[in-house]
Protein backbone atom coordinates (compact mmCIF):
# COMPACT_ATOMS: atom_id res chain seq x y z
CA UNK A 1 0.00 0.00 0.00
CA UNK A 2 1.26 3.39 -0.91
CA UNK A 3 2.62 5.45 2.15
CA UNK A 4 0.79 8.80 2.61
CA UNK A 5 1.88 11.52 0.15
CA UNK A 6 0.03 14.83 2.60
CA UNK A 7 3.47 15.47 3.95
CA UNK A 8 6.05 17.89 2.04
CA UNK A 9 8.45 16.07 -0.25
CA UNK A 10 12.02 16.74 0.02
CA UNK A 11 14.72 18.20 -2.45
CA UNK A 12 17.01 16.03 -1.67
CA UNK A 13 20.26 15.00 -3.06
CA UNK A 14 20.49 15.54 -6.89
CA UNK A 15 22.40 12.49 -7.59
CA UNK A 16 19.37 10.27 -5.60
CA UNK A 17 17.22 12.24 -7.37
CA UNK A 18 18.48 11.57 -10.86
CA UNK A 19 19.19 7.86 -10.07
CA UNK A 20 15.63 7.31 -8.63
CA UNK A 21 13.97 8.90 -11.95
CA UNK A 22 16.68 7.19 -14.17
CA UNK A 23 15.52 3.47 -12.18
CA UNK A 24 12.33 4.71 -12.81
CA UNK A 25 12.13 5.22 -16.49
CA UNK A 26 14.21 2.04 -17.02
CA UNK A 27 11.40 0.03 -15.27
CA UNK A 28 8.40 1.97 -16.54
CA UNK A 29 9.39 0.91 -19.91
CA UNK A 30 10.54 -2.50 -20.01
CA UNK A 31 7.55 -3.46 -17.21
CA UNK A 32 5.12 -1.09 -17.37
CA UNK A 33 3.65 1.00 -14.70
CA UNK A 34 1.56 -1.67 -12.87
CA UNK A 35 4.18 -3.84 -12.79
CA UNK A 36 6.59 -1.73 -11.38
CA UNK A 37 7.28 -1.50 -7.71
CA UNK A 38 8.43 0.90 -5.69
CA UNK A 39 11.24 -1.72 -3.59
CA UNK A 40 11.76 -2.60 -7.42
CA UNK A 41 12.74 1.23 -8.11
CA UNK A 42 14.45 1.55 -4.76
CA UNK A 43 17.03 -1.53 -5.30
CA UNK A 44 17.62 -0.25 -9.34
CA UNK A 45 18.26 2.92 -7.62
CA UNK A 46 20.33 1.70 -4.50
CA UNK A 47 18.21 3.55 -2.19
CA UNK A 48 15.54 2.63 0.20
CA UNK A 49 12.52 2.57 -0.72
CA UNK A 50 11.50 5.36 2.31
CA UNK A 51 13.85 7.61 0.03
CA UNK A 52 11.79 7.30 -3.07
CA UNK A 53 8.51 7.87 -0.84
CA UNK A 54 9.99 11.14 0.68
CA UNK A 55 11.50 12.37 -2.44
CA UNK A 56 8.32 11.61 -4.78
CA UNK A 57 5.54 10.77 -2.42
CA UNK A 58 3.94 7.87 -4.73
CA UNK A 59 4.00 6.01 -7.97
CA UNK A 60 1.87 8.05 -9.76
CA UNK A 61 3.75 10.97 -8.84
CA UNK A 62 7.06 9.56 -9.48
CA UNK A 63 5.70 8.65 -13.14
CA UNK A 64 4.89 11.99 -13.85
CA UNK A 65 8.21 13.51 -12.59
CA UNK A 66 9.61 11.12 -14.72
CA UNK A 67 7.51 12.30 -18.10
CA UNK A 68 8.07 15.67 -16.88
CA UNK A 69 12.37 15.29 -16.82
CA UNK A 70 12.81 13.85 -20.39
CA UNK A 71 10.47 16.50 -21.42
CA UNK A 72 12.79 19.00 -19.99
CA UNK A 73 15.69 17.24 -21.64
CA UNK A 74 13.93 17.78 -24.81
CA UNK A 75 13.40 21.39 -24.30
CA UNK A 76 16.66 22.25 -23.77
CA UNK A 77 17.39 20.55 -27.06
CA UNK A 78 15.33 22.72 -28.53
CA UNK A 79 16.62 25.97 -26.87
CA UNK A 80 20.51 24.49 -27.52
CA UNK A 81 19.52 24.09 -31.51
CA UNK A 82 17.40 27.04 -31.45
CA UNK A 83 20.96 29.07 -30.46
CA UNK A 84 23.08 26.97 -32.86
CA UNK A 85 21.26 27.84 -35.89
CA UNK A 86 18.62 31.13 -35.52
CA UNK A 87 21.20 33.58 -33.90
CA UNK A 88 21.23 37.30 -33.68
CA UNK A 89 23.88 36.84 -36.43
CA UNK A 90 21.21 35.67 -38.98
CA UNK A 91 20.38 37.68 -41.47
CA UNK A 92 17.90 38.40 -44.07
CA UNK A 93 19.30 36.31 -46.94
CA UNK A 94 20.22 33.51 -44.67
CA UNK A 95 17.10 33.78 -43.24
CA UNK A 96 15.52 30.44 -45.01
CA UNK A 97 18.77 27.80 -45.21
CA UNK A 98 18.96 29.18 -41.05
CA UNK A 99 14.58 28.33 -40.99
CA UNK A 100 15.49 25.08 -42.66
CA UNK A 101 18.59 23.58 -40.49
CA UNK A 102 16.72 24.37 -37.71
CA UNK A 103 13.89 22.20 -38.60
CA UNK A 104 16.22 19.35 -39.48
CA UNK A 105 17.99 19.60 -36.61
CA UNK A 106 14.89 19.41 -34.28
CA UNK A 107 13.74 16.53 -37.15
CA UNK A 108 17.14 14.32 -36.37
CA UNK A 109 18.52 15.51 -32.76
CA UNK A 110 14.75 15.79 -31.11
CA UNK A 111 11.92 13.95 -32.96
CA UNK A 112 14.55 10.92 -34.25
CA UNK A 113 16.10 11.01 -30.45
CA UNK A 114 15.77 7.95 -28.19
CA UNK A 115 13.94 11.10 -25.60
CA UNK A 116 11.21 11.54 -28.13
CA UNK A 117 10.74 8.04 -28.29
CA UNK A 118 10.69 7.73 -24.62
CA UNK A 119 8.36 10.62 -24.05
CA UNK A 120 5.68 9.00 -26.38
CA UNK A 121 5.76 5.43 -25.21
CA UNK A 122 5.73 6.92 -21.72
CA UNK A 123 2.49 9.05 -22.81
CA UNK A 124 0.94 6.17 -24.53
CA UNK A 125 1.01 3.20 -22.69
CA UNK A 126 0.90 5.06 -19.03
CA UNK A 127 -1.76 8.12 -20.25
CA UNK A 128 -4.43 6.30 -17.50
CA UNK A 129 -1.54 7.20 -14.93
CA UNK A 130 -0.67 10.92 -15.58
CA UNK A 131 -3.10 13.88 -14.56
CA UNK A 132 -4.69 13.78 -17.78
CA UNK A 133 -5.48 12.70 -20.77
CA UNK A 134 -2.30 13.35 -23.73
CA UNK A 135 -0.64 14.91 -20.91
CA UNK A 136 2.51 17.21 -22.30
CA UNK A 137 5.20 17.49 -20.12
CA UNK A 138 6.54 20.17 -22.58
CA UNK A 139 3.45 21.84 -22.89
CA UNK A 140 3.76 24.85 -24.69
CA UNK A 141 7.79 25.87 -24.24
CA UNK A 142 9.02 25.15 -27.67
CA UNK A 143 6.04 27.19 -29.47
CA UNK A 144 6.93 30.16 -26.78
CA UNK A 145 10.99 29.22 -27.60
CA UNK A 146 10.39 29.78 -30.79
CA UNK A 147 8.13 32.83 -30.69
CA UNK A 148 10.66 34.55 -28.95
CA UNK A 149 13.34 34.25 -31.80
CA UNK A 150 10.60 35.55 -34.21
CA UNK A 151 10.10 38.35 -32.16
CA UNK A 152 13.68 38.80 -32.06
CA UNK A 153 13.95 38.59 -36.04
CA UNK A 154 11.09 41.11 -36.23
CA UNK A 155 12.88 43.28 -34.33
CA UNK A 156 15.79 43.19 -36.51
CA UNK A 157 13.33 43.82 -39.55
CA UNK A 158 13.82 40.35 -41.05
CA UNK A 159 10.17 39.34 -40.53
CA UNK A 160 6.79 41.12 -40.32
CA UNK A 161 4.74 38.80 -37.04
CA UNK A 162 2.41 41.07 -35.07
CA UNK A 163 1.77 38.00 -32.93
CA UNK A 164 5.10 36.02 -32.55
CA UNK A 165 3.08 33.18 -30.74
CA UNK A 166 0.91 32.65 -33.86
CA UNK A 167 3.59 32.71 -36.02
CA UNK A 168 5.71 30.06 -34.23
CA UNK A 169 2.01 27.84 -33.99
CA UNK A 170 2.37 28.27 -37.77
CA UNK A 171 5.74 27.54 -38.80
CA UNK A 172 5.56 24.53 -36.69
CA UNK A 173 2.33 23.55 -38.62
CA UNK A 174 3.85 24.18 -41.54
CA UNK A 175 6.86 21.79 -41.24
CA UNK A 176 6.47 19.16 -38.72
CA UNK A 177 2.75 19.78 -38.76
CA UNK A 178 3.07 18.79 -42.10
CA UNK A 179 5.10 16.03 -41.89
CA UNK A 180 3.33 14.10 -38.90
CA UNK A 181 -0.25 14.54 -40.84
CA UNK A 182 1.15 13.12 -44.35
CA UNK A 183 4.06 10.54 -43.02
CA UNK A 184 3.10 9.59 -39.40
CA UNK A 185 6.34 10.84 -38.79
CA UNK A 186 8.53 13.83 -38.64
CA UNK A 187 11.68 12.00 -38.19
CA UNK A 188 14.03 12.97 -41.01
CA UNK A 189 16.65 10.39 -39.62
CA UNK A 190 14.68 7.98 -40.86
CA UNK A 191 12.15 9.11 -43.68
CA UNK A 192 14.03 10.99 -46.54
CA UNK A 193 11.18 12.42 -47.27
CA UNK A 194 10.35 14.82 -44.08
CA UNK A 195 13.14 17.30 -46.00
CA UNK A 196 11.22 18.30 -48.93
CA UNK A 197 8.13 18.95 -46.77
CA UNK A 198 10.11 20.85 -44.04
CA UNK A 199 11.79 22.91 -46.87
CA UNK A 200 8.75 23.76 -48.22
CA UNK A 201 6.94 24.83 -45.09
CA UNK A 202 9.51 27.18 -44.44
CA UNK A 203 9.29 28.72 -47.69
CA UNK A 204 5.85 28.93 -47.21
CA UNK A 205 6.15 30.45 -44.45
CA UNK A 206 8.64 33.20 -45.62
CA UNK A 207 5.93 33.99 -48.28
CA UNK A 208 3.70 35.48 -45.12
CA UNK A 209 6.09 36.76 -42.68
CA UNK A 210 9.00 37.77 -44.16
CA UNK A 211 9.29 41.78 -44.80
CA UNK A 212 9.74 43.05 -48.14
Amino acid sequence: MPMPTTKTLREGSTPKRAAILSAARELFLADGFDRSSVDAVAARAEVSKRTVYDYFGDKKTLLQAVVDAVGQSMITTIRRTLDDTLSDRTEGADLEDALVTFSMRISTDMLGSAEYATLQRLVRAESGHLPHRGYNSMADTPDEAIAERFAAFAAAGLLDVPDPRLAADQFIALTFGVALDRLGSANAAEDTRVRPLVVEGVRTFLRAYRTA
